[in-house]
């Protein structure tokens, strides 16, 4: 009797044990089906990897198209000027057409970005770029030219996207350093076409330069494909199922795991809305942002073709220089001139090129130690300096070094204000928000080749003093921004 007892009691505890069991195990499994995550979180459960190097390489060469194609024509311009017989506010013309195609179609861009992906319009972007770019080379007039570029910086609106597809990818704490070693890009791109135009130009002319230059768009075109959409906006669109795929597949490539449970849908109806972008929130921020983009395009594009200008013209003040640059060209009445680039000339181009990546490493400094505020006002400032510079007189290799100096702080400003502009907004508006801040830029881009091109040859002083005064002034608007982005987390909602 007592064993039978016994028996029964055992049994019945066996029994309550499985019992709780089972209801631990129902409870983990409700917990986790409960359990959500956001793609902020996976992103920074994923961390870097393969897959980033990966979009690193890719989407860093779509600099690349964009550098070729807006540097071409401070390489092509002294042999359109001597082709179709141009004077200096034709030659200006030109460059200004390009970026008003920019930035009529940078707001357009930004708009389809966020209402219908990041991944079209860059395409999108490419397509255009390539096609319009390869008909610039068969242009047969000086009218047809200035159409067709405007056509191209059109495309390359669309391709400066990439910039917002690509940060979107990238965990938080690795933006500020990946994001400036993109500049690596641009320069080969503004290399690239600098060489071109050194081997390709005094042999074959400016056309095939051009032909050969839409060489890269057509590579990229296939390389592209291995990018996924953006799993920020698809989660905005309402399809968490497509940015689950696409954050799941990231994983595996990166051998990393997502965080446990379901993704959180965020379905915003009102995306690409520039309400956002001027709502109290960040109306300042939008304003200032504004100004400091047209100050970084004006000064960017004022250093590249200022040297471009004074190499071309020899309105360089040195007291070394050869014989070929103690003779100085001027425009007389309505007579071109024809002076092609010297061989030494393609040199301090190349070397000024380098300047873009050579101070990398102290623009991830600045970036991580005084954050993205601090780090505008400093290059602005010193950029300021630096403008003023140019024109002292100096040794053919001062100027070289001054100009050097010159694009590595303009090109670290641009790079500053891009990161900072991706991480500010929300993604339902981060792409318009990009889209209207490269646009308002351009304009800047369309003011610089009047400046540099025609003033400079009345006077460089006159011609650098613009540019000198608007990086000042601009340091004053970086020290108004409201909100440092450092280390933040980028926004999903407004």
């Amino acid at each position: 009797m007592a064993e039978s007892v016994k028996t029964e009691l055992v049994s019945a505890i066996y029994l309550q044990e499985v019992e709780l069991s089972e209801r631990r195990d129902a409870e983990n499994h409700n917990h986790n089906e409960e359990q959500m995550f956001t793609v902020e979180e996976a992103v920074e459960s994923i961390g870097f990897g393969r897959f980033h190097i990966l979009l690193f390489v890719i989407m860093g060469s779509s600099n690349i198209v964009e550098a070729m194609e807006i540097m071409l024509l401070a390489v092509a311009s002294p042999e359109i000027r001597c082709e179709w017989r141009l004077e200096d506010w034709q030659v200006a013309l030109v460059s200004t057409m390009v970026f008003f195609g920019f930035m009529v179609c940078g707001v357009i861009s930004g708009y389809v970005a966020d209402k219908y992906g990041r991944w079209k319009v860059v395409y999108g972007g490419f397509v255009c770029s390539a096609y319009f770019s390869l008909l610039t080379s068969f242009a047969p007039s000086y009218a047809w030219f200035v159409f067709l570029r405007s056509m191209v910086g059109c495309g390359v609106a669309g391709v400066s996207q990439g910039y917002v597809l690509k940060t979107e990818f990238i965990p938080a704490k690795y933006r500020a350093v990946l994001l400036p070693l993109a500049a690596i890009f641009w320069m080969c791109g503004s290399m690239l076409i600098i060489v071109l135009g050194m081997l390709v130009v005094p042999r074959l002319g400016w056309r095939w330069m051009i032909r050969i230059s839409v060489a890269p768009s057509v590579i990229l075109l296939y390389l592209f494909k291995f990018i996924p959409e953006s799993a920020r906006y698809n989660v905005s669109a309402g399809n968490a199922a497509a940015a689950m795929e696409t954050l799941k597949w990231i994983a595996e490539m990166n051998k990393a795991s997502l965080p446990p449970g379901r993704l959180v849908e965020t379905l915003v109806k009102e995306r690409g809305s520039w309400r956002v972008l001027l709502n109290s929130t960040f109306r300042r921020t939008s304003l200032l942002l504004w100004y400091s983009w047209f100050v970084a395009s004006f000064a960017y594009y004022g250093s590249v073709l200022s040297s471009s200008e004074l190499l071309e013209k020899n309105l360089l003040c040195v007291t070394d220089g050869d014989r070929a640059h103690q003779v100085k060209h001027r425009l007389e009445g309505s007579q071109c001139y024809c002076v092609p680039f010297a061989f030494s000339d393609y040199q301090t181009l190349l070397i000024s090129c380098l300047g873009e990546v050579s101070l990398i490493p102290v623009n991830i400094f600045l970036l991580n130690i005084f954050g993205r505020r601090r780090s505008l006002m400093v290059l602005q400032l010193v950029s300021a300096f630096f403008f003023l510079m140019l024109n002292i007189c100096t040794s053919m290799f001062g100027f070289t070094l001054l100009l050097f100096l010159l694009r590595a702080l303009v090109s670290m400003n641009f790079t500053v204000v891009y990161i900072y502009t991706a991480e500010v907004y929300p993604t339902v508006s981060r792409s318009l928000g990009m889209g209207f801040c490269t646009s308002v830029s351009r304009i800047g881009g369309m003011i610089a080749p009047f400046i540099a091109q025609v003033l400079m040859s009345q006077s460089v002083i006159l011609a650098l003093s613009p540019f000198s005064i608007a990086c000042a002034l601009c340091a004053a608007a970086s020290f108004l921004l409201p909100i440092e982005t450092k280390g933040r987390a980028l926004l999903q909602l407004a």
